[in-house]
């Protein structure tokens, strides 16, 4: 077995209602607590990893060569 197969947590398999519901309460603050951290830097990471200028797009299809225009 190796370091990573192990479960980053162990979470309980038998909780009654009112625990799971006060669980996943926890689990919702934590959520929100780490993107109020950490989300300003996520987005300045997402604006790194964009490129500055998109690449233009594509010309639309036109007609075919050989063809005359009109």
């Amino acid at each position: 077995m190796e370091p990573n197969d192990l479960p980053i947590v162990c979470l309980p398999l038998e909780l009654s209602g009112d625990a799971a519901e006060k669980l996943i309460d926890f689990l919702y603050q934590l959520t929100e607590a780490l993107e109020r951290h950490y989300g300003g830097l996520l987005i300045n990471r997402v604006h790194q990893l964009e490129p500055s200028c998109p690449p233009p797009p594509p010309p639309p299809p036109g007609p075919a060569t050989d063809d005359p225009p009109f």
